[in-house]
């Protein structure tokens, strides 16, 4: 036991860089997301054709298959990238490439009626996406974007292929090192469980917030009227 605790810091130490990557990689994927959801929605040939491709591909292919090519091929070709910049931009790149449907589909979703509103209004395309698409659709996004970072950190574990010291990898010199297979995985296992329902908490309560400033506001309408 005594032997098993002493390797506790060094499941800390992978948990901080997991936490990093999950950290960096939500942030790739959620502007990646935004673009190219907005860009398939608004219709443009030039522009969607494009991304629409890139999406598909990160779609399509593996994540697996992704990380090992951009770590082990990209250099074949002048581009080399950290183990750690390999994980963020390639986790980021195919969740975002999920999360970029998930936009368009908000998007869709909002009634047609609030861009017509906002054309009576005399707002410009600008402004109508910022302040009547946009926030709409971040409500109708909430849950499928709260399953998609649950991915996302699930995915993690990936980059220990590419040499990353993240959680499971380290965990796994912890199990070698005491020879404790069944206490090293509950550890791991708990710590992800804690960490995915940290953010469904999270998102629930996002999506209850913003259903409650829907039901302030239709009530202020109502009373106004």
């Amino acid at each position: 036991m005594e032997k098993f605790l002493s390797y506790v810091p060094l499941l800390i130490e992978g948990l901080k860089v997991t936490l990093a990557i999950f950290t960096c990689a939500l942030v790739v994927a959620t502007l990646f997301a935004i673009v190219a959801g907005t860009v398939r929605f608004s219709g443009s040939r030039w522009l969607s054709r494009p991304v629409a491709a890139l999406v598909e591909f990160f779609r399509g292919t593996s994540c697996f298959v992704q990380l090992f090519w951009c770590f082990y091929a990209l250099p074949l070709f002048g581009l080399t990238l950290t183990p750690f910049m390999t994980s963020v931009i390639v986790l980021g790149l195919n969740v975002g490439s999920f999360g970029s449907e998930v936009v368009r589909g908000a998007l869709e979703a909002v009634p047609k009626g609030q861009i017509e509103a906002a054309r009576a209004l005399n707002y410009s395309p600008l402004k109508s996406f910022l302040h009547i698409l946009m926030p709409q659709a971040m409500r109708i996004a909430i849950r499928p974007a709260a399953n998609l970072m649950v991915d996302l950190l699930k995915l993690t574990p990936l980059t220990s292929l590419v040499t990353v010291n993240e959680l499971t990898r380290n965990a796994m010199v912890m199990r070698n090192q005491t020879g404790s297979t069944l206490g090293t995985l509950l550890c791991i296992f708990a710590v992800y469980f804690l960490l995915s329902s940290l953010i469904y908490f999270v998102m629930n309560r996002l999506e209850v917030h913003f259903i409650h400033r829907k039901a302030v506001r239709a009530a202020s309408t109502r009373v106004a009227a």
